[in-house]
């Protein structure tokens, strides 16, 4: 893998384009400090990210005084020009923050909404490949009003400070790498059909070569215009006006024959988001308390389910782990969404964790698992009813992750995203910045019902999972995952590798992985397959195999002020990991 920042190249520029691309020459290599390295350990702060270039932004900010709200911030808008595909200013997102003064968790809600026109059935009957790449698909943008309560209610530096960094990468450039390219080609087919989004992501008709440098001087203006107005420039101002814009009359490049539907986004709908603080959900876990996020998200109340089931039981190994997925994935499904009523505090009880466990026997439990009744009453071991196999709506892999602490001992776990890799693939023209397909997280109907359809001001349902592990009040763990609904698991799984199967926190990150989420079939990696497959194919277990699951970033407190920053070694071209202080 070439590293994104590994050597200057001569420049060129591409004519009819706004985006400079430098062609790459004959390349030294690069020099110790561009490498991207998965594991970091030492003194005064950490980062991990995907991204190298997004890890030494908030780097930066930590080594500048700046806390780690503060370089969790800068290090989400470099990953909006680095890793374009998977996040930016227009799409949304879960922070989890320890406060170390207080020594209490906070979480912000900055999940993107479906605009006040949007009714249960405006996704009926719609092809999902018609919704995902279309206006109709997009949500109002969350991440700026999160960023800015962030800074507002932790940080201690402006919004401005905090893009500083971000507009300084896109306008100097970073250097493509595989995965850049590879999803850049993977999206050619409907980049090319947007003519703002074929000028920046396709100059000169094809994908940024690997090894080039790729420079977004629109979207560092944008950042550093939004740096100078804040936020009310998106939520009441021309960049929302130009959003709205875009929504409702997509840029499609003349001659295209895709079905581009209009969207329902209205400046009135900008103008009412919040970011939102919500209390954290918790479970005790062996002792440490696990923190996560409540709905609109079902990540922390679905890994937290799941924790306590497996706690429950007199043993566990790969088995117990698939079948805790599997039965907490029904409930999710039955009782979670962004709906008055879900009932999160029996969700997550101890009674209605046994009454699920004892559902745990030595054979796979028959497909799908039905839901439990989480009533506040529990008593003896009853199978519930058959059950019908509920869909779990399709959730965009491409969502991504980061972990931060401080020489205060602040940590943060934020996941972003604007859902499907590449959003729903429109550029607001001029901007530099590709709008969400968030809306696609909805269910898409009819399911008379289910929490989670379209609704006015309604966000979508999501399994982003950012978590922090505390014991004894202090932070222990930080950690979370990109990957749709396999995120859920991707968190549990590393959780359950590092307190149940005893490995090290780069180990449990490392292990090949496999996701139940209440399907016929477990969907694993290889080495999984290879390693459990024959064994719980015994066990009535069957298997799809899916190449790449999850690519997780975490933080563990290592005792006496020692950090150990982990990022991916390989999935997703392998992240980042730094440390202030590689010494006391």
């Amino acid at each position: 893998m070439i590293s994104r920042r590994s050597a200057m190249f001569a420049a060129a520029l591409l004519a009819g384009s706004s985006i400079l691309l430098v062609r790459p020459a004959a390349a030294s290599p690069p020099s110790p400090q561009a490498v991207k390295k998965p594991v970091a350990e030492g003194y005064g702060g950490a980062v991990a990210t995907v991204d190298l270039d997004a890890s030494r932004a908030a780097l930066q900010v930590l080594r500048e005084g700046g806390n780690a709200i503060d370089a969790a911030v800068a290090g989400a808008a470099t990953l909006g020009v680095t890793e374009p595909y998977s996040a930016g200013l227009a799409g949304g997102g879960y922070l989890v923050y320890y406060d170390a003064r207080h020594r209490k968790v906070h979480t912000i809600d900055g999940r993107e909404t479906a605009p006040r026109a949007m009714t249960s059935s405006s996704l009926e009957g719609i092809p999902f490949d018609e919704a995902v790449t279309s206006g109709l698909s997009a949500g109002v943008p969350g991440s700026v009003a999160q960023w800015e309560l962030a800074l507002r209610r932790f940080g201690t530096i402006s919004l401005k400070q905090a893009l500083r960094p971000a507009a300084e990468v896109a306008s100097k450039g970073f250097t493509v790498d595989q995965t850049f390219h590879d999803q850049t080609a993977a999206n050619a087919a409907r980049f090319k059909d947007f003519t703002s989004t074929a000028k920046l992501y396709l100059p000169g008709g094809a994908p940024p070569p690997v090894g080039s440098t790729f420079r977004n001087p629109e979207l560092a203006e944008t950042y550093r215009q939004l740096g100078r107005r804040g936020g009310d420039w998106l939520y009441g101002g021309r960049l929302g006006s130009e959003i709205v814009a875009t929504v409702k009359k997509p840029p499609v490049t003349p001659g295209a024959t895709r079905v581009v539907r209009p969207g329902l986004m209205e400046p009135s709908d900008l103008a009412a988001y919040r970011a939102v603080e919500r209390p954290p959900t918790k479970v005790t876990y062996k002792g440490m308390d696990v923190y996560g996020m409540a709905p609109s998200s079902s990540g922390g109340s679905t890994v937290g389910e799941a924790l306590n089931i497996l706690e429950a039981l007199p043993k566990i190994g790969p088995h117990e782990y698939l079948e805790a997925s599997r039965l907490a994935f029904a409930d999710r499904a039955r009782y979670v969404g962004d709906v008055p009523g879900v009932p999160l505090k029996e969700l997550l009880s101890d009674g209605f964790a046994k009454e699920r466990a004892c559902l745990i026997g030595e054979r796979a439990i028959a497909h799908p698992a039905a839901p439990g009744s989480p009533d506040g009453s529990y008593g003896p071991c009853q199978a519930p009813p058959p059950a019908q196999a509920t869909p779990t709506p399709a959730e965009g892999p491409e969502t991504t992750h980061l972990v931060v602490t401080d020489r205060w001992g602040n940590v943060v776990a934020y996941n972003l995203t604007i859902e499907s890799t590449g959003g729903n693939g429109i550029v607001v023209p001029g901007r530099g910045f590709l709008l969400n397909n968030e809306l696609t997280d909805f269910t898409l109907g009819p399911a008379p019902g289910d929490p989670n359809l379209p609704g006015p001001g309604k966000r979508p349902r999501s399994s982003m999972s950012p978590t922090i592990v505390l014991s004894e009040g202090r932070p222990l763990l930080a950690v979370g995952s990109p990957g749709g609904s396999t995120i859920i698991t991707t968190v549990l799984q590393v959780l359950v590798n590092r307190w149940d199967f005893g490995m090290s926190l780069p180990e449990a990150l490392a292990a090949p992985r496999a996701t139940q989420r209440n399907t016929a079939q477990t969907q694993a990696e290889q080495a999984f397959i290879d390693r459990h497959g024959a064994d719980l194919t015994l066990r009535g277990h069957s298997f799809a195999l899916n190449p790449e699951i999850g690519a997780a970033t975490a933080v563990e407190f290592l005792g006496g002020g020692r950090l150990q920053a982990v990022a991916e070694p390989t999935r997703r071209g392998g992240g980042s990991a730094l440390v202030v202080s590689e010494r006391r």
